[in-house]
């Protein structure tokens, strides 16, 4: 299998032209596919991702806000999942979805929807920690790694990035859009809130 990094832009950016997939989904494909734009077509139809695009765009002004309480009361997650209609927000499949995304959050701690919302200030700190720890390497090499590093972050502490608790091999953005195309409308999760009881309260900025 091909690293990300070693895949070719061009070769990402025909595949998204294609499918219309996000940019990760596609680098995914074309590493799992080895770099062979046809089977990372076949491997994004099959996960329910090419096409879902087409619908990102599509305005999402209903859907439902889940909770759930686990461990005797010690973990509580609120969740807003939108769709585009009551029709599918009423339906069981949907609410089913919405109820699996509370569980992992509970279980994962994502702390981001997506890399989008995490603070640039964040992101800097990590490259650079990622920059000192190899400072001794060539400046390319470094700068390889350090996009490696920081992928590796994003699936740790952003939601959609995240490996499903119940099928670590498909992320939450691939559950996502496999649903997407099931029920034929844009999802979108919008935002949560995890608390654990005894978590430190984040200062005020």
């Amino acid at each position: 299998m091909l690293r990300f990094m070693e895949i070719n832009p061009q070769l990402v950016k025909q595949l998204r032209e294609k499918t219309n997939a996000g940019f990760m989904d596609c680098k995914r494909a074309l590493a799992e596919s080895g770099g062979d734009l046809e089977k990372a077509e076949a491997i994004l139809r099959t996960k329910g991702i090419a096409g879902a695009g087409k619908k990102a765009s599509r305005a999402t002004k209903e859907g439902i806000v889940a909770s759930y309480i686990h461990l005797q009361g010690k973990v509580g997650v609120l969740v807003e999942v939108n769709c585009e209609t009551d029709f599918v927000a009423r339906n069981e499949n949907f609410r089913d979805f919405v109820k699996d995304i509370t569980l992992h959050i509970a279980a994962a701690h994502p702390l981001y929807v997506s890399r989008e919302q995490v603070p640039s200030k964040t992101i800097e700190a990590e490259r650079a920690i990622y920059e000192a720890q190899m400072k001794d390497k060539a400046a390319d090499v470094i700068s390889k790694i350090v996009e490696g590093k920081l992928d590796k972050f994003y699936s740790t502490v952003c939601l959609l990035e995240q490996g499903f608790i119940k099928n670590p091999d498909q992320t939450i953005k691939e559950l996502l859009n496999a649903k997407i195309a099931e029920l034929g409308e844009n999802i979108l999760i919008r935002r949560f809130t995890r608390y654990l009881v005894g978590e430190p309260i984040p200062a005020e900025v």
